[in-house]
Order: C-alpha cells, then structure tokens, then sequence
C-alpha cells in the first residue's frame, strides 16, 4: 500500500471514530509536504503500518507499553503537584503495546531528519549513540525523574528559554479564534472540572496545534484568574493508530492513563482522560517544546541521552518485560539502532517524495 492510499484509508477510519475538522486536515496535509522532519510526525499510521516489515526482527524484540509516536519534540515541561518544573515526554497519543526499539528507532529517525534539516548539529552516529547509551543508564538506574530545581540546571536553561516567555505565551492564547456554537458536551465537562473553581466565566477557542493530532478537535477554556491567566485544553482521543495499522487487532483502548501513571517519572496533575478526551493544563511552562524554542548554545549529545534516558523512564512502567529487554539489548551488536535508522529513514523518505509529488 502507497502512502496516499494509506493516508486516505487512515483518516476514513478516524473518521468513524472522531469528528474531523477538514481544515485542520488540509493544513495537516500541506506541512507534510514542507520536508521530511513534520512529515514524519504526522504520520505515525504510517510508521505504525512499515515498522514490523522494514525492521523485522527488531519489531520481534520483548513487548513493553510504548509511547509509539516518539520524536525529538515530543517532549516538553510540566508543574507537578509541589509546583517543581518536571521535563518528559509530553503526548501519550499513540501509546500502544509494541517491541521497544521502536521507541528508540523512531526518536533517532526523527533526530536524524533534524539534523538533515540543519535543527540539530550533531552527526547521525553521534545521536545514536547518547540515545542509545542514555536508555541503557535508564534501565540500569531504575528510572529517575528530570526535575529541574537543583537538578539538572544544563536542562532547566536550555528550555526556559525567551520563546517560552509568559508574555509570549498569552499574546498567542489571545489570538485563538472563538469557537462559535455549541462545543461537544464531554469537552465542556471535562474542561470545567479541570478549572480552580465552579461557574468560572471562560472562552473556549479552537487550537490548532500539533502535527499527528492536526483535524482532531482540540478546545481550549480561556480565563481570568486569581489575578491572571489560565488555560485548559481537551483534546478528542480514540485508539492508537497501531489499532488500524494492525487490521483491528489487539487491544482496542486508549493507553494515555495506563502510560503515564505507571512510568518511572513525576505526573502532571492536570492530566486527565476524560471519556474520549484528554484534558491537561496549558501555561508557558506546561506545554511541548520545539526545538526552535531551544537556544542556540546547547549541548545537543547531552540532550539526546536525556532524551534516551527518558524512554527508558516510560518503558520501566512495563516492570514484567524489563528484564527481557535487558536480555535482547545485550545481545545486539553496537552500531544496531544505526542501521535501523538507516532503514527505516529510507522508508520515510520514500512516501515523503511520493506525498511530495501526489
């Protein structure tokens, strides 16, 4: 199956199960023909669909709970429950039970798409390996939270940066388009228990953000506060896309919860699968991090191994399959996230300029 047929044959499926905005999707569409790097994270169904057959065996490896849709940025910064700034993975959209190394394949790709794209300056091989060697100190430590008070001050400067000023931030919550007519009943429920306080005067706007999730419903309640700003989003939910990609076998629920709350990490309070919604918090420091937000003085290797360090925080949470995964990488030769990079790079590229040129 070509990627245009793929694509159509996805979306019809979402479309059973979401309501899809088709102007979120046009424009989904239109960046995924800009260049490699967001045409690979939008288009995880299509991962989901040439993963198990370019990387075989590694698509045979021990099973854990995935975070799928893995990317260098899909991470991002939260407040916990004592108010410590925690960075992570940032969207659990695509978790699904799946052979680890695609977590790790898959964040190398996308890092590799940004080097090719000037966004990262370090060499494929390098980036390789401080993901790689990063998971593995993961595992062996048992996990550890990155929380960003007295430690880790290298990573609370590199994404508290100028671009994530509270200004900023706001001036953009402003500009969203209100949304006129009724919101779905579930969204504005889910949203209004998220707020400090009932019967809370508040706009709700339409977001568009993303790549992956781009045509979804996506509403965001928009208020005054003790003294200030504050924003809660929802975000229409339904299955992995592995759940398509795999002809509707296997498990049919949303891992978002079952993720989050069993990694080895710190969680966000305001995180909450509600029915087919997730709700969370959005402030300048609890959202995703881009990587042209990062500053331009930064330790890229140092990045990745915490990246890869990470992964191995999420993949913890399946504590039954840890021991056989230690097993499986130990057993693997040096250069072998390398050569799947290698592959499954040349696989996205392939449907980009096919996408490109349909």
């Amino acid at each position: 199956m070509r990627i245009k047929k793929a694509t159509k044959r996805y979306e019809a499926w979402l479309g059973e199960r979401l309501t899809l905005i088709q102007a979120d999707l046009a424009l989904k569409h239109s960046r995924m023909e800009e260049a490699p790097f967001p045409f690979l994270r939008a288009t995880f169904y299509r991962w989901a669909q040439l993963w198990p057959e370019v990387c075989r065996d590694l698509a045979k490896a021990p099973r854990i709970l995935a975070v799928g849709d893995l990317h260098v940025e899909n991470f991002g910064t939260w407040r916990d429950v004592e108010g410590r700034l925690i960075w992570g993975v940032n969207d659990f959209d695509e978790a699904f039970p799946m052979a680890y190394p695609n977590d790790l394949v898959r964040l190398a790709v996308s890092a590799h798409l940004a080097i090719a794209a000037s966004h990262l300056a370090l060499t494929t091989q390098a980036a390789c390996k401080s993901i790689l060697s990063g998971y593995h100190e993961g595992l062996e430590e048992g996990g550890k939270p990155f929380v960003l008070e007295e430690n880790d001050k290298w990573l609370r400067e590199a994404v508290t940066g100028e671009l994530r000023d509270p200004v900023q931030f706001w001036g953009k919550m402003n500009t969203l388009p209100t949304v006129r007519g009724e919101i779905p009943k579930g969204a504005r429920k889910a949203l209004e228990e998220l707020l400090p306080e009932r019967g809370l005067i508040y706009r709700v706007a339409h977001r568009v953000a993303g790549l992956g999730s781009l045509g979804r419903e996506r509403y965001v309640a928009i208020a005054d506060w003790g003294g200030g700003r504050i924003a809660r989003e929802a975000k229409a939910m339904r299955p992995s896309a592995c759940v398509w990609a795999n002809e509707g076998k296997g498990p049919q629920k949303i891992f978002y919860e079952d993720i989050i709350t069993k990694a080895a990490r710190v969680l966000d309070p305001f995180v909450h699968l509600r029915g087919k919604w997730i709700v969370r918090r959005l402030s300048p420091h609890c959202s995703r991090i881009e990587l042209a937000a990062l500053p331009e003085k930064r330790d890229e290797q140092r990045l990745l191994h915490a990246m890869g360090f990470e992964t191995a925080n999420i993949h913890l949470g399946s504590k039954d399959a840890i021991k056989a995964v230690r097993r499986d990488l130990g057993r693997r030769k040096p250069d072998w996230l390398h050569e799947a990079v290698h592959q499954m790079t040349k696989a996205v590229l392939k449907d980009w300029e096919e996408w490109k040129t349909a």
